[in-house]
């Protein structure tokens, strides 16, 4: 590997192995830190094997890197309060601590809109104070905040706080969803599911981290797409691009949410409780730091996204269900209990 490699903690999961091929493609070396291999690592790209929590094993990692793109995250489907943490926040400082010792470029740290729980008011900025809601939200604010300290020291540190990732091979619980659709379920909002909800597709995320590995300063850039609306909306677009016999249904907002943290903790529902306590709620950011200041414009639309993503899982459906990937964001998730509910919608 060169001087200028640029290591992916968490690459082999969904969005770290598309940054990979992004970077790949301009010509960027790149290396792979995590857990496991993955299926489809092209033989240029290096690898080594280990845990964010492993001080040790970070600290090979980032030998002779340039700049890291730090992916790793338990996200909310693992529901494990204390792993949340451990790799969280334990783990990200383990990474800022090599970086700042072996005096790299730049650190990009995605972190994640978790962080502000249900905001008071939209659009979310920069500077609108984080209050996390629930145990994940809380876990990647720890992690920004030991970005903060670690900038404090001398170290280039950039936050980036996507809103919820779409594209093609994004599966977890989107792949439930689009299964109901396939079979031609109705599909459920919270109320009138008139609240406004925006996502962003991986392929401008990583164009955005890209674009902010090559600014020097540290700071915080939010990325959303640009063209989105109510969650109504979304998957009412989304029904009517299947073709399928399904319809959005409204139900009760208080009561669904207490059956989902409820089946949630008990182990029936692979839903967690950040799905529980944003799915009817707004939350939209404002990018326009992040395009005045890195000249980054998002291509894809909510609607594009999504139809994207439903007809990319149609085409591998049956490879991904014989299919084990290590990546909870890369496989498809069991319904529980929810297997039972969409015959009630």
């Amino acid at each position: 590997m060169t001087a200028h490699t640029a290591l992916i903690t968490g690459g082999s999961g969904y969005f770290g192995s598309l940054l990979r091929d992004r970077l790949r493609e301009r010509g960027q070396a790149v290396r792979v830190f995590d857990l496991s291999d993955a299926d489809d690592r092209p033989n240029d790209v290096g690898f080594v094997r280990g845990d964010i929590r492993d001080a040790a094993q970070v600290k090979q990692a980032v030998e002779g890197c340039d700049v890291v793109y730090h992916c790793v995250a338990q996200v909310p489907l693992a529901k494990d309060k204390e792993l949340f943490h451990s790799v969280n926040v334990y783990g990200t400082e383990n990474l800022l601590r090599a970086a700042l010792e072996a005096e790299l470029r730049k650190v990009i740290y995605v972190s994640s809109s978790a962080v502000f729980g249900v905001p008071k008011s939209n659009p979310v900025t920069e500077n609108t104070p984080p209050t996390p809601g629930e145990a994940y939200g809380r876990a990647k604010l720890a992690g920004e905040e030991h970005c903060g300290l670690y900038a404090r020291l001398g170290l280039d540190v950039t936050i980036i706080r996507p809103r919820t990732i779409m594209g093609h091979g994004r599966l977890g619980i989107f792949q439930i969803l689009f299964e109901w659709i396939r079979e031609g379920y109705n599909v459920p909002v919270f109320g009138r599911g008139d609240n406004v909800y925006q996502f962003v597709h991986a392929d401008d995320l990583a164009e955005a981290c890209i674009l902010a590995a090559a600014r020097p300063g540290s700071t915080i850039y939010s990325c959303g797409a640009a063209t989105f609306g109510t969650m109504r909306e979304a998957l009412e677009h989304l029904c009517a691009h299947a073709g399928t016999r399904s319809k959005v249904r409204s139900v009760p907002m208080t009561p669904a949410v207490a059956l989902m943290k409820l089946t949630s903790a008990l182990g029936l529902s692979p839903l967690g409780a950040y799905h529980a306590l944003m799915y009817g709620r707004s939350l939209y950011f404002d990018i326009s730091k992040a395009r005045n200041e890195l000249n980054w414009q998002p291509r894809y639309s909510t609607d594009q996204m999504f139809a994207q993503s439903y007809d990319w899982y149609l085409a591998h459906r049956e490879k991904l269900i014989l299919a084990h990937h290590a990546s909870q964001h890369r496989s498809p998730v069991k319904q529980g209990i929810l297997s039972v509910v969409k015959h009630l919608l």
